[in-house]
Order: structure tokens, then sequence, then C-alpha cells
């Protein structure tokens, strides 16, 4: 990542205000965690995936190219108590390791190259929990550059080595003033 880009990201930080949620995909489904292992908050932001895991039991690691998303949520987890390993890192330029991690958690972040070191950063067993943005859409949120923009049915086939748990990708089907929209979810295991 260029100076550029990690600037973009500390000034959106900075601007932030008052705590992020947790991914609907890891907060509706977080009773598949392990009760023990370790986990990777990748391309984490403020956190907040990565403030559950930690509550959860899992020894987590958190990572982001913004130094402003990191210093503050090492504040947000010395003040919760949480033992959480927050990292600036340009996950491009170091990816995680093979069987380095029981759980991974990617929302809203979508680097298509990663998809096989994430597989391979997975140990044996191990979760993937994915939520990003879709090109198909009810509403014009999100990014829109469209290679930040999963295709239909796009993370079913990023991670089909896997055993799918969860997928869910509504797109414009039905009511649009309901139900899960703009984003696909995904939960998978590696077998």
């Amino acid at each position: 990542m260029n100076d550029e880009t990690r600037s973009r990201w500390d000034q959106r930080y900075h601007a932030e205000i008052g705590a992020q949620q947790p991914a609907q995909v890891l907060s509706s489904y977080a009773y598949l965690l392990p009760e023990s292992g370790s986990a990777l908050d990748l391309a984490c932001g403020l956190g907040a995936n990565a403030l559950l895991l930690a509550n959860h039991g899992l020894e987590t690691w958190a990572w982001d190219i913004s130094q402003v998303a990191i210093a503050r949520l090492d504040e947000a987890a010395r003040k919760a108590g949480l033992p959480l390993h927050a990292e600036v890192r340009d996950v491009m330029a170091q990816p995680p390791p093979p069987d380095s991690f029981d759980v991974i958690v990617v929302s809203r972040f979508l680097e298509r190259e990663l998809a096989d070191t994430l597989q391979a950063a997975l140990r044996s067993g191990g979760l993937l929990y994915y939520q990003t943005f879709t090109r198909v859409r009810a509403a014009e949120n999100g990014p829109r550059n469209p290679a930040f923009l999963l295709g239909e049915n796009e993370l079913l086939q990023l991670f089909q080595e896997f055993k799918i748990l969860l997928y869910r990708e509504e797109g414009r089907v039905g009511d649009l003033q309901q139900g899960f929209r703009n984003e696909a979810m995904l939960i998978a295991q590696k077998v």
C-alpha cells in the first residue's frame, strides 16, 4: 500500500465517531466460534470484530494499514481489559502465514489475491467469516470501484475448497426494503 492510501484510511478513522458494530456474519453466528484458539481480524479498521473475538476468549490479532485505527483499537481493548494484539500491517505485503489461525474474519475488505493465502492460514477445522459488498445492490452504499465489489456467488467460488456452513446473498430479489442487501456473507470451514 502506498502512503496516499494509508493517509486516506487514517483520515477516515480519525473522523469516525463512536464505536463500530461487528460484522453481521460474526455477531449473528458467534455461537459457531471455538471455545479457545487464535483468531485474526484482517483489515480490522476500528476492530469491532477483534473485540468480539477477544471477548469470546480467543487469542486475537487485529491487523490494519491505518495507524489511527490501530491506536484507537489498542485504547478500546485496554479499557475493556482485553488481551488483543493490534498491529499496523499491510496485509498484502505481509499476509498471514500458513496454519496460524483457528478463525479468520474479513469484513468489508476484498483482495481476491489473498483467497488462497487465507485458506492456507487457517488450521484444519478452522473457520472463515467473510462479509463484504456486492455489485448487485439495492442501494448505493459502499465502494464504487468494481474491483472491490463481489460478483454473484463469488465468495462461494473463491472458497470452494471449504465446507460451506452459511452463505447469504440476497441481491435484488423480493422486497428490497427488507433483508440483507448490498453484501454477501459466508462462513466456511477448512476440512
